[in-house]
């Protein structure tokens, strides 16, 4: 691929809005001999997780964020104060400092409060552990990161001699902290406030209305009922502290509903979003914060860190450097480490460095962009051009997802619009997994959102010629003509000279017109290019078949039968090139049958005569008795399927102590093998792994 060699401006982040799904029209063609049918070039092969598109997955909305000043603190002290003498207005009830504290330290604080507000009688441990809770006299957990300030369980006894009811609390108690099972997410551990499981009750937001919490503490209810923004507001910074940011939200959404012009409200509002994961919805709410107060310091600080984690970098610096203000050390170390790895990752995918663009890309993301898209597509991208499909496709997945952000559409990335980049990766990874129809929708999107950069122009131009190529081949193959559908299949090759699909499928051209050595080519470059390729190693194998190569077809055979294990073609395919492959070698092979069973001996004759049978056989000498016999049983039936042409006995020497006495058998399990009557091979107690290697080896 060429790249324009623009230099990086910027990073921006935006969604995978179109979900893709691909998949391959089906077709049967039957082999010559019993083999595995390997259809034609569009039949899709029966394989254990074959997925037809990627969507893109949401973004895992965790209850803390970066530890610096500008966001959510997952850490209690890194916080800086901003005094006002380095710029922006001091507002009462702001999150700064003490008052973004992290839950967990939050939490702790609470307790510590609770502790000296119990009264006398209430004993309380010193030990340090946390209560156990109990459901119906069952112990459900011992250890509770939340304190569960005044909460008895079932049956303890107050001072008063009584027998308090589950969930009852102790007198001068203003809440319940009880174990739930609601979906509301409160940001650290599953501690849930209220019977209620932590949900609100009816009427909780109605434009300006009273928000009611079930079960919630007197200054919250206090606040419900407040017209004055900053009980309001003090109210959602306590519920903030302690981790509970859905409350949190809501209460700063009733604040700023009385006096929408409180920035103080909007800049509190961004770190519980932030605290949701939120990223967006943070950002535009402290852009508002900063449009209401352009020298508001706490709001530039959450728009650096926002954007930093975004990695926007440019974006970042102008909000950590705004007149006035004191950029803090830790964010700027933070930066400058996101910017180092950027720059180097810039320069490696200009010059198709792919292992250098996947270390810094790796690199920016640990050093505090986790969230962006773009990094994580860079990085899909390295993937796919160092032949790790499965993993660039699965990488798209773990694309962080957010809603378009208009204030940031014209933020680049190496020289493209951010957006743009996202689906210019996504075309390129669904067309070499051979999702044409879903690689030309990327591509026309990134069009769409780019029209003047030239690599989305080249890459949309290039994307539909292959798929063009590819659709024309399968047309001619479905029609019987086999020599023009190659050349429909090797113009597209012209285009994108790593595609293992349009090789394989070509391949299945060579097949069809008897050109076994060409079709064992095109399958070698596919497998280069795509070295889990199942479909490829099917024709390879079968055209080793017709040339005789059994050795090779065996060995593609075994692979695609680990593979796939449940696949009794691929099972029946890699017998009969065992059994060619013995009578290559002049080995006798008669009496061999696929899919034969574990068989039982019970008499010494009977043994003797199947051990002296042609072939490998292996025989089991097992107890019932015994546990470890047991254990291994079913994975000596596994290897009787997945090793046809080897004869498998068992025989309990409890049952039999002839046949354990002729053979020296004083420990089970012991396995032996026996080639034409000899015996070449004897394990006691031996792993999975010994076992297989051995039945292997003896079987070729």
């Amino acid at each position: 691929m060429s790249h324009s060699g623009k230099p990086i401006s910027d990073l921006g982040f935006d969604s995978l809005t179109d979900q893709f799904r691909g998949g391959l029209s089906c077709d049967n063609n039957k082999p010559d001999f019993k083999e595995l049918d390997l259809g034609s070039p569009v039949s899709p092969l029966r394989t254990r997780g074959s997925r037809g598109g990627v969507a893109a997955s949401g973004l895992t909305t965790t209850s803390s964020s970066s530890s610096s000043s500008g966001s959510v603190s997952g850490k209690a002290g890194n916080n800086r104060v901003i005094k006002r003498s380095e710029g922006g207005n001091n507002y009462s009830g702001e999150l700064s400092g003490s008052s973004e504290t992290s839950p967990t330290a939050s939490e702790s604080l609470r307790s510590a409060s609770a502790s000296r507000n119990s009264k006398p009688g209430h004993r309380r441990s010193n030990s340090g552990s946390s209560p156990l809770i109990y459901s119906g006299g069952t112990v459900i957990g011992s250890s509770v990161t939340s304190p569960t300030v005044n909460v008895l369980p079932s049956g303890n006894i107050c001072p008063s001699g009584k027998v308090l009811k589950t969930g009852m609390a102790c007198r001068g108690s203003t809440r319940s902290d009880v174990l739930g099972s609601g979906t509301v997410n409160y940001g650290h551990g599953s501690i849930m406030r209220g019977a209620g499981g932590g949900k609100l009750s009816a009427g909780e937001v109605n434009g300006g209305n009273v928000i009611q919490f079930a079960g919630e503490s007197a200054m919250v209810k206090r606040a419900m009922g407040s017209l004055d923004p900053e009980e309001v507001k003090r109210a959602g910074n306590e519920e903030y502290k302690r981790g509970h940011f859905v409350e949190a939200l809501c209460l700063y959404d009733r604040a700023i509903a009385i006096s929408p012009e409180n920035a103080a409200c909007r800049s509190n509002r961004a770190a519980a979003l932030t605290g949701l994961g939120r990223l967006i919805e943070a950002m535009r709410e402290c852009e508002e914060a900063v449009r209401l107060d352009p020298g508001y310091g706490r709001a530039h600080q959450r728009l650096a860190s926002l954007h930093l984690r975004l990695g926007q970098v440019e974006n970042a610096r102008r909000h950590l450097y705004y007149p006035g203000q004191h950029p803090d050390p830790a964010e700027l170390q933070k930066l400058q480490a996101v910017e180092k790895h950027l720059i180097r990752c810039a320069d490696a995918w200009k010059i198709g460095d792919w292992k250098s663009a996947l270390r810094e890309s790796d690199a920016a993301i640990a050093s505090g962009a986790e969230s962006s898209p773009q990094l994580f597509a860079c990085r899909a991208e390295a993937l796919l051009k160092l032949h790790n499909l499965e993993d660039a496709d699965s990488g798209l997945s773990n694309i962080p997802k957010f809603e378009p952000s208009p204030s940031c559409s014209q933020i680049k990335f190496f020289g493209m619009l951010s957006e743009a980049y996202l689906f210019f990766v996504r075309a390129q990874v669904e067309m070499a997994l051979g999702r044409f129809e879903n690689a030309v929708a990327a591509a026309e999107k990134a069009g769409q959102i780019d029209p003047c950069n030239i690599e989305v122009a080249v890459m949309l131009n290039k994307v539909r010629l292959v798929a063009r190529a590819r659709t024309r081949g399968n047309d001619l193959f479905k029609s019987g003509k086999f020599d023009e559908a190659c050349l429909a299949y090797g113009e597209g090759l012209k285009f994108d000279l790593s595609n293992s699909v349009l090789y394989c499928n070509r391949a299945a051209c060579w097949s069809k017109l008897g050109q076994w050595e060409r079709s064992v080519e095109d399958c070698n470059q596919a497998l280069r290019i795509r070295p889990n390729y199942t479909k490829a190693l099917l024709r390879r194998a079968a055209s080793n078949g017709k040339l005789e190569r059994w050795a090779e077809s065996v060995r593609d055979y075994e692979v695609l039968r680990r593979e796939l294990p449940g696949d009794n073609e691929v099972a029946e395919s890699l017998f009969h090139a065992q059994v060619a492959l013995k009578k290559s070698r002049g080995e006798e092979v008669y009496n061999m049958k696929f899919g034969g069973e574990v068989e039982e001996v019970s008499g010494l004759d009977q043994f003797k005569a199947a051990i002296s049978s042609p072939g490998v056989s292996l025989v089991h000498f097992k107890a019932i008795s015994n546990p470890q016999c047991e254990q291994i049983s079913p994975f000596v039936n596994t290897l009787c399927v997945r090793y046809p042409s080897v004869n498998f006995l068992k025989v309990d020497v409890e049952e039999s102590p002839a046949v354990a006495k002729a053979e020296n058998i004083r420990i089970v399990p012991t396995f032996k093998i026996y080639k034409n009557g000899g015996r070449v091979k004897e394990m006691i107690c031996p792993s999975h792994q010994v076992l297989e290697y051995s039945v292997r080896h003896y079987s070729l």
